[in-house]
C-alpha cells in the first residue's frame, strides 16, 4: 500500500510534465482568443474609466472645484459664439491627439489622487483655503505646461495654423515675437481661465510687466 501511495505523485509530476511536452491542439488557440478578450476588456475598462473621470461634471463633484468651474464659466473658453468649449480635462489632463500621449494622460490620473487626498483633508474647501493655495496651485500647472511646451493649448491653438491678418495687430506682433523667442503659450497665457493669484498680479506690479491677456 506505501509503494502505491509513493508512487502516485511521481505519476501526477508525469503527467503534468506529459501535458506540458504535448499540449491540447486547441489549447494555444484558446490562450490567444482568451489573451485577446482578455485584453479589450482590461484596455476597454480602463479606458472607459478614464473618460468617465475625464467629466467636467466628475471634477465639480468635489465642492471646492466649484470655485475655480464657476471662474471658467465667465471666460471665452467656457462659452463663446464658435461653441468650441474647453472642459477641465482638456487643460488638466490633455487628452491629446497622439496616442503616445496615453501614458501620461495615466500618469495625470495618477496625480490626481493628490486632489482625493486634498479633498477627504479640507485643504482647500473654503473660498478663503483656496485662495491661499491658489499660487501653489496655478504654479505646478504652470511649470507643467512650460515643461509640455503648451501641449494642453496646441491640442486647440497651434502658430502654423494661425492667419496674422484676422488678428489685431498687437496679438499679431505678440505671436510673430513668441516664435522668434521659442516662448509658449502659457509663459504669456496665464489667467485666461481662471483668476490670477495675488502673489502673482503683485510681482508683475514690482516688474513693471503686464497683466496677462486672455
Amino acid at each position: 500500500m506505501a509503494d502505491i501511495q509513493d508512487s502516485k505523485p511521481e505519476n501526477e509530476n508525469n503527467s503534468l510534465i506529459d501535458r506540458l511536452k504535448n499540449p491540447p491542439k486547441c489549447s494555444m488557440l484558446r490562450m490567444i482568443v482568451i489573451g485577446v478578450l482578455g485584453g479589450i476588456i482590461i484596455w476597454g475598462g480602463l479606458n472607459m474609466g478614464m473618460e468617465y473621470t475625464n467629466r467636467s461634471d466628475f471634477c465639480i463633484s468635489c465642492h471646492e472645484m466649484q470655485i475655480p468651474f464657476n471662474e471658467l464659466k465667465q471666460t471665452a473658453h467656457y462659452k463663446n459664439r464658435s461653441g468650441a468649449a474647453a472642459q477641465c480635462a482638456d487643460c488638466h489632463v490633455a487628452s491629446s491627439k497622439t496616442p503616445t500621449d496615453y501614458m501620461f494622460k495615466a500618469f495625470q490620473k495618477l496625480l490626481a489622487a493628490r486632489d482625493v487626498i486634498g479633498h477627504i483633508k479640507g485643504t482647500v474647501d473654503t473660498p478663503e483655503k483656496f485662495e491661499a493655495h491658489r499660487y501653489t496651485m496655478a504654479q505646478r500647472v504652470w511649470d507643467r505646461m512650460k515643461e509640455r511646451n503648451s501641449k494642453e493649448c496646441r491640442n486647440c491653438h497651434d502658430f502654423k495654423y494661425m492667419d496674422p491678418d484676422k488678428q489685431k495687430d498687437r496679438a499679431a506682433v505678440k505671436h510673430e515675437g513668441a516664435v522668434e523667442d521659442g516662448k509658449t503659450c502659457i509663459e504669456c497665457h496665464k489667467g485666461v481661465s481662471h483668476h490670477l493669484p495675488k502673489e502673482y498680479l503683485e510681482q508683475l506690479k514690482q516688474q513693471g510687466g503686464e497683466k496677462t491677456e486672455g
